[in-house]
């Protein structure tokens, strides 16, 4: 997952000591919660699961919203047309309070969680596939029961994932342009 020489280890630590839940509240082990600690696991978790998509030739695009009103983490399109969708928890709070997740199953062939390697594993549903990431990279711990979607399902997902990559390329070409 790692070249020994990175700062992975020093990362994982952080995110152990930041994620333990929300502003203002405290978590289930009775520690203060971090935010902003966890918006920073967020983007690592993601940023590592998004370079091993890559290395298994997906394309990926991050927060792409659903027809069903919910946004995936993570979608990857590999080049047979597969969709999988990643689904990042910071901590074990953010899994408690999260209920959405079992929707994505309905918009992919495979769906994932992405945690970091300190993250409770147990507390994952066995039924979907898990990947260990830190801001280096990611690793496939356990592979995703495949089921695969309807033609129909297939193709609007694979147009709502080509329309929404290219609104962010054309963003990024002109930023000034206003969305219609």
């Amino acid at each position: 997952m790692t070249a020994d020489n990175d700062k992975a280890g020093e990362t994982g630590e952080r995110v152990a000591e930041a994620c333990s839940g929300m502003e203002g509240e405290v978590s289930y082990t009775g520690a203060p919660i971090d935010v902003d600690g966890r918006d920073a696991v967020t983007r690592e978790v993601c940023r590592g699961a998004g370079r091993l998509l890559r290395a298994l030739s997906f394309a990926v695009i991050t927060e792409l919203s659903l027809p069903n009103g919910r946004r995936a983490d993570i979608v990857g399109l590999s080049p047979a047309g597969d969709i999988w969708i990643v689904e990042v928890k910071s901590c074990f709070d953010d899994l408690r309070v999260d209920t959405k997740w079992p929707e994505y199953r309905d918009f992919s062939d495979a769906l994932f969680f992405a945690v970091t390697p300190g993250f409770p594993r147990a507390a994952l549903p066995d039924d979907t596939g898990l990947i260990l990431a830190d801001r280096y990279g990611a690793e496939i711990v356990r592979d995703a029961p495949q089921t695969r979607l309807a033609p129909a399902r297939r193709k609007a997902m694979t147009l709502r994932f080509a329309r929404a990559a290219a609104f962010t390329l054309q963003a990024i070409a002109d930023p000034g342009l206003e969305n219609s």
